[in-house]
């Protein structure tokens, strides 16, 4: 048990951004299921409504658990958060039209693969352009 504690306070950051990522993962894919199959949304805008509600889910998780920032501006840093995400939205749909539009992919199996590298875009901008200052960096 001790070496998996001292293991999780090694990675606390990326095992926590996981945890969340994939949380924010299943708040995208739920809602964007909701929208699309349920409510019958066009999938682009559908896939901007899920990103809406995963992006708000993300800044909170991000902020308090995983990078465990301490910013008292925080203005900028969700100024900075909402404009790294407007980048990897910007890539998921561009990956969700291809795959859909394209290589007639499922709607869901194109959201899926969209999500893996979004998830990994996201933790790098978080990193280095957000939460670089402020927390326990």
């Amino acid at each position: 048990m001790e070496k998996i504690v001292s293991l999780y306070r090694k990675n606390k950051e990326i095992i926590n951004y996981l945890i969340f990522g994939v949380l924010t993962t299943v708040v995208n894919i739920v809602v964007f299921a909701l929208c699309a199959e349920v409510f019958h949304i066009q999938y682009l805008i559908a896939n901007v409504l899920a990103w809406i509600m995963s992006v708000i889910f993300a800044y909170v998780t991000n902020r308090k658990y995983v990078f465990e920032s301490k910013s008292e501006d925080i203005g900028k840093e969700v100024t900075k958060f909402f404009s790294s995400r407007l980048s990897t939205l910007a890539l998921d749909m561009i990956v969700m039209w291809l795959l859909v539009d394209i290589l007639t992919a499922s709607n869901l199996i194109a959201k899926v693969l969209a999500n893996i590298l979004v998830i990994i875009a996201n933790y790098i901008l978080s990193k280095v352009f957000v939460f670089k200052e402020g927390g326990r960096q």
